[in-house]
């Protein structure tokens, strides 16, 4: 098991640490309970747009300053913005980590937006869209996204709309900050070779003096989705599939014998029934995938691939038929056990990947206000029965429920 500490900066900021003795690198970031969904049509595209011009200059430093700050001593600087949480993040030897986070916390707390540089990153976002249009599986999991969930920020594009992108100008940036920003929904994470009174002792020194900040706007539920069919053409040669609906928030009981179910269904293992369905058996697809993916409030199950137009009502039939056998057919016990194996060993290499280990101490502590252990993740899966997979079955992928999305070549 993995050990952490937390502490509690005055301001209300959490800073997270996992002190590992095995590696000369170490991996932080400052993640915050802000993402797209907190847009509105008005302004959708705008925290994707804020991570971009975190780097484009503070009142210390320009944009060449922030860039090479890291990358000069062989360090990595980054960030990612996505529905609900956006991170700013560095990986570098642990001899520089006072560095990385004085520099991520100039960059998260003291962006001036410099009106040049806004014009600037708008061109190169708006490049950064037109890669995503001529990219048919991206292009095809967002339009996804607002068939699930029309009508809500969660629909929305992360990388917001042409007319939206366009208009920005640096007080919208700064207006989006001042309402959003909540020292509370503020996690330092950090994994390295470092004592954490080190860590501390740091964190006081650059994040202590950030002002506590608390914002009084309330994410928007999601509730009453609607199953939807829907063919869109697109200038593309394969036809690519959606098909899901909304499903079990981050919080929900059934997460995780759902993750489960989804990755036996689907997962990345090319065991899974999906694969070995439309792929080994009929040779009608590259790949195929299920996914499921928690939010607060709610959550999404989609599953995806693209096909010859010719075979997509094949395609979607032999899915049908794959979903069908796990309604009505509870796994045997040997089939259980083997799944549960297989599913505990991705979990476990998944825990040794250090940076995605960051990423997670701060995601759980913003959502659960806490870390779920390697321990107790392995008994949530070995406790889970054949029948509770049936009955998830029989309540998630019932054809009645489910969504579909069809890109098909232009005509």
């Amino acid at each position: 098991m993995r050990e952490y500490e937390i502490y509690t900066l005055k301001n209300g900021i959490r800073v997270i640490h996992n002190h590992i003795t095995t590696s000369k690198i170490v991996h932080c970031g400052i993640m915050l309970d802000i993402g797209s969904r907190d847009e509105s049509t008005k302004n959708q595209g705008i925290a994707h747009f804020w991570e971009h011009m975190a780097f484009k200059g503070t009142h210390k430093r320009k944009s060449f300053h922030i860039l090479n700050r890291l990358e000069s001593i062989g360090g990595e600087l980054n960030a990612f913005t996505d529905k609900e949480k956006i991170l700013f993040y560095a990986s570098l030897r642990d001899d520089y980590f006072e560095r990385a986070l004085e520099l991520l916390t100039d960059i998260t707390f003291d962006s001036i937006f410099p009106k040049m540089q806004i014009e600037k990153e708008r061109q190169v976002i708006l490049e950064e869209m037109s890669m995503y249009h001529d990219d048919p599986e991206d292009s095809l999991q967002d339009e996804f996204d607002s068939v699930i969930f029309s009508g809500h920020p969660l629909g929305m594009n992360i990388l917001g709309i042409e007319k939206t992108v366009s208009s920005f100008k640096r007080k919208n940036f700064t207006e989006f900050v001042k309402e959003h920003l909540d020292t509370r929904k503020v996690v330092f994470s950090c994994v390295g070779n470092i004592p954490m009174v080190k860590v501390i002792e740091l964190a006081e020194k650059h994040l202590g003096h950030i002002p506590k900040s608390t914002s009084r706007i309330k994410r928007k539920n999601f509730i009453g989705y609607t199953p939807k069919h829907v063919t869109l053409q697109r200038p593309v040669k394969q036809a690519r599939c959606a098909m899901g609906r909304s499903s079990y928030s981050f919080s929900d009981e059934k997460r995780s014998p759902f993750y489960m179910l989804t990755t036996i269904l689907g997962g990345s293992g090319m065991n899974s029934r999906l694969n070995l369905a439309l792929r080994e058996k009929h040779g009608f697809v590259y790949s195929i995938g299920a996914q499921f993916v928690p939010f607060t409030d709610t959550g999404l199950f989609v599953i995806s691939f693209g096909t010859e137009p010719s075979q997509m009502k094949k395609s979607i039939e032999l899915v049908k038929l794959e979903l069908q056998k796990l309604r009505d057919e509870p796994l045997g016990v040997k089939q259980l056990s083997s799944s549960k194996e297989q599913i505990l060993g991705q979990i476990a290499m998944a825990e040794e990947n250090n940076i995605s280990f960051m990423m997670m101490m701060a995601r759980n502590l913003l959502d659960q206000g806490r870390v779920t252990s390697l321990e107790e993740i392995f008994d949530r899966v070995k406790n889970t029965s054949a029948l509770q997979l049936q009955e998830l079955a029989n309540e998630m992928f019932n054809e009645k429920r489910l969504s579909y999305l069809i890109m098909e070549p232009n005509k």
